[in-house]
């Protein structure tokens, strides 16, 4: 029988570089030691990602060890932060080395494009479900969040939406295909890292669009104490998504489907134009979609009830397996 200890050897002890990566001790104490560059302020996230309820149990391995790392990535983008380090727990109900391998190769893939340290874990018996804390650092004084939004402010997102949640639709109606482009927006979502950084000292505000346009907005609006007008016809939408869904599906996806991982952002009007050159530089779009108003609310948005995805809510996406 394999041991716990022989697949964490096998799957999950990278090469670390010693200083370079920030890592002291890494996998295989019972603590990792890192060393945070001088002058930082560090970010720290955790997600769990369950099968059936986060992604389907049946996707190709790989993607799955991608996905979980690009989930809790993405908070780090949100905030402006650079990714350093990261912890995983795993479970799972049988030992399979080949699922373990194709899961490990899209972990380690990301970590390694991302500049992310595997730096220590768990594996245990279990159904389905990963668990990462990531962990990056942010200039102090640097840090994006929820709270900074100001009436005038011009609302805009990275990239295109609805294609987490178009995606989830075309694997629920058998659609296999690991190159179509929302299976790609789904099963392997890109974090927004460098987009993050970038926005630094420009955007007012920031979230990562993991539950739905309209239920990050409002955290957003909430923690600033501020309204927003939406033009819904200004929404960019993610490839193949009419053609899949049709327009009203198609909108509905954009504002509350979820999953996309694309940021959301305030910022000062006279800012939007160094912020799209910024992101223009690294392939990205972005798109205003909105103002901020003084008036608590939102406009612009007839069907406020997409309300995005609730873990517990009686609509909770379980259906993905």
């Amino acid at each position: 029988m394999t041991s716990e200890f022989e697949l964490i050897a096998r799957h999950f002890t990278p090469a670390v570089p010693g200083s370079r990566a920030g890592v002291v001790l890494g996998v295989g104490d019972d603590c990792a030691l890192l060393i945070p560059h001088p002058g930082s302020r560090l970010a720290v996230s955790v997600d769990t990602s369950v099968a059936a309820v986060h992604f389907p149990a049946a996707a190709p391995a790989e993607a799955i060890g991608h996905r979980a790392l690009a989930v809790s990535l993405s908070d780090l983008a949100a905030m402006g932060a650079e990714s350093r380090w990261c912890l995983m727990a795993l479970a799972m109900a049988n030992v399979d080395d080949t699922w373990l391998a194709d899961f490990a190769r899209g972990f380690h893939g990301l970590c390694a494009s991302t500049g992310t340290t595997l730096v220590g874990g768990d594996v245990t018996r279990g159904e389905l479900s990963i668990g990462v804390t990531v962990m990056g650092e942010v200039p102090e004084g640097q840090a994006l969040t929820r709270g900074g939004s100001r009436p005038g402010d011009l609302l805009a997102v990275t990239g295109a939406l609805g294609g987490g949640a178009g995606g989830l639709a075309l694997w629920q109606q058998g659609e296999r295909d690991p190159e179509h482009p929302l299976l790609v927006r789904y099963l392997r979502p890109q974090p927004r890292l460098d987009a993050g950084q970038a926005l630094r000292g420009l955007a007012s505000a920031a979230i990562d669009i993991s539950d739905g346009l309209l239920a990050d907005l409002g955290h957003v609006l909430a923690a600033s104490g501020v309204g927003a007008r939406i033009d819904v016809d200004a929404l960019p939408l993610a490839e193949g998504l009419l053609e899949a869904l049709g327009p009203d599906r198609a909108r509905q996806a954009a504002l509350g489907g979820g999953d996309d991982y694309e940021l959301l952002v305030s910022l000062p009007a006279d800012a939007m134009a160094e912020a799209a050159r910024r992101l223009a530089g690294l392939g990205l779009a972005l798109t205003p979609i909105g103002a901020v108003t003084a008036e608590p609310g939102l406009t612009g948005v007839a069907d406020t009830a997409l309300h995005g995805w609730q873990h517990f809510g009686a609509d909770a996406k379980g259906g993905a397996s």
